[in-house]
């Protein structure tokens, strides 16, 4: 902990998507209210989407130009070591400006110029990694870190570290403060029907999507209500093709349809089962929320780590696996009616989703990141 009297600063990073970015929020929204705590600083990359959501969130924001490693050896290979060497320099001159405490990586290539630095400069850090394959940057600096944070037991075997705590990812507070009735109120949804929520993280997916536009009539007509995220890049696309097909679920009261919730927390709340990406991000909000889910994971993402999430959660009884290339009408059909036809099945879902929950994460880690800060 820190010496009496003295305030910690803290630099947080990490970016590229949701699941990366929207820990490290929780973490500073915790830490913003937390007396120990001097100030916060983020560094991320202005072309990413961290950008606006740190300034929303009125925490001071530093930018570094990096982008993924290519996989392959080749001429972009050589590019990208020249860039990372500058974005080492420039996460260097951050980290002498600023002098934080203590570092907090959560992941993403964008974290690794700054845990690089923070390695140089010796000064000590902590990463969390949200999901059951870790990342080739958390993989990679495991070795440095004080402590390491996991979400998934399965992730132990690929860090090197003696001081890996098991905690589960840090969710935003307001996941905390709604209840099921007053979400389906706010959606002005009918209570007695069951309700579906089809999600595709941020960027939507077009699988489900393209299962969901066909599917939906029949289970609205099976007495269901749906909640459907198609992700902002689909949105228009979907609109048209459904407006085209099906016409008369445009405006329909028991099929909501937006590129993107804000307020993820009032879906979530709402629904009795979950159509998902498996994004580490959004299993543990299905985790909390106790939603049972087919989690369909995304085939083209970084390491293959959805799958390996996806196959993590039904292993744990909390959720149902679907291939990409299995996911369609028929059978997302054939897999919702077969988990209502069974309420014990649900039931068990349900409660094996509040076994996996951790309320406590965002607590656990920033008592983590103080307990870390050197003497």
């Amino acid at each position: 902990m820190p010496t009496k009297g003295k305030k910690i600063k803290v630099l947080i990073t990490g970016g590229g998507t949701g699941g990366h970015i929207y820990p490290a929020i929780a973490v500073a929204q915790k830490l913003k209210l937390d007396n120990d705590i001097e100030k916060i600083f983020y560094v991320g990359c202005k072309k990413n989407m961290e950008k606006d959501i740190v300034l929303a969130e009125n925490i001071n924001f530093y930018s570094i130009n990096v982008s993924g490693m290519p996989r392959q050896k080749s001429l972009k290979l050589i590019k990208w070591f020249i860039e990372l060497g500058f974005a080492t320099i420039k996460s260097s001159y951050y980290i002498l400006k600023l002098k934080p405490d203590i570092i907090f990586g959560t992941g993403g290539y964008v974290s690794g110029p700054v845990l690089l630095a923070a390695k140089i400069l010796n000064v000590p850090f902590v990463l969390h990694d949200p999901d059951a394959h870790p990342g080739i940057v958390n993989k990679f600096m495991s070795k440095w870190a004080s402590t390491i944070s996991i979400s998934f037991e399965q992730a132990k075997s690929h860090l090197t570290s003696k001081n890996i705590v098991l905690n589960g990812n840090p969710i935003r507070a307001n996941f905390l403060h709604v209840n099921k009735k007053n979400a389906l109120t706010e959606l002005n949804f009918n209570p007695d029907r069951k309700t579906i929520l089809v999600i595709g993280g941020s960027q939507g997916a077009q699988a489900i999507n393209n299962a969901i536009i066909v599917a939906a009539p029949d289970l609205i007509s099976e007495g269901f209500q749906i909640i459907h995220q198609t992700g902002a890049k689909n949105y228009e696309k979907y609109i048209e093709e459904l407006t085209k097909k099906h016409p008369e679920l445009i405006n329909n009261p028991y099929y909501i349809v937006k590129p993107f919730f804000n307020n993820m927390e009032t879906p979530l709340n709402a629904a009795d089962l979950a159509i998902s990406r498996a994004g580490s991000l959004s299993i543990s909000e299905l985790n909390l929320c106790g939603l049972p889910s087919i989690l369909v994971p995304y085939p083209y993402a970084a390491a293959d780590h959805q799958r390996f999430n996806a196959k993590a959660m039904e292993e744990a009884g909390a959720s149902l696996y679907l291939e990409d290339s299995d996911c369609n009408s028929s059978k997302l059909l054939e897999l919702i009616l077969d988990i209502f036809n069974n309420p014990e099945k649900l039931e068990k879902m349900k409660l094996s989703n509040k076994i996996l929950a951790k309320p406590q994460a965002t607590e656990d880690i920033v008592r983590i990141l103080k307990s870390s800060v050197s003497k």
